[in-house]
């Protein structure tokens, strides 16, 4: 078996790279510009490594009754692993994923492709532009995991995309 090589790419924000983890055979830890944005092990998609992911898959674990399958709407990609997440802990859960940098969605999902039948889709664009154009009562579930550098975009901290995410969610 030969050892995963560190990928480094240019995308449309940065610098992205992915390093494998010398300590988990199929994990990766994914940074823009030096900084970490996401940790996936394609291996385990439950095992949460950064704090925040486990507090968000905590919520994610009882918004319904375990295993039921969710609409998910998540603002923000990274190397997808909330979605993953969902995917392996309520299968047949239908999730979109938008994320502004396309060369990122294209270089995650080409080195650490989705499982099939993941119900996973996967979407380049603004999320704000995404979010007002989606259809009302379409997701059981909203989470929004965006950052420009350090800092969640001006245009994601607003009342009008508080209010364009309180159409999407169900009651």
């Amino acid at each position: 078996m030969t050892e995963p090589i560190p990928v480094s790419r240019a995308v449309d924000h940065g610098t992205a790279k992915l390093m494998p983890d010398v300590d988990r055979e199929r994990a990766w830890l994914l940074t823009v510009d030096g900084a970490p944005q996401s940790y996936v092990d394609l291996d385990a998609p439950a095992h949460l490594e950064f704090e925040y992911t486990r507090r968000i898959g905590h919520v994610l674990d009882t918004v319904a009754e375990e295993g039921r399958p969710l609409d998910v709407l998540h603002l923000g990609g990274g190397a997808f692993t909330l979605p993953r997440y969902v995917a392996a802990t309520r299968p047949g859960s239908r999730q979109d994923v938008v994320e502004a940098d396309r060369g990122l969605l294209e270089l995650v999902a080409e080195c650490l492709p989705l499982p099939a039948g993941s119900g996973i889709t996967l979407h380049a664009a603004d999320a704000r532009a995404w979010l007002e154009s989606a259809p009302a009562d379409s997701a059981d579930v909203l989470v929004a995991d965006v950052f420009g550098g350090s800092r969640v975009p001006a245009h994601l901290t607003s009342l009008g995309c508080a209010r364009a995410a309180e159409r999407v969610l169900r009651p």
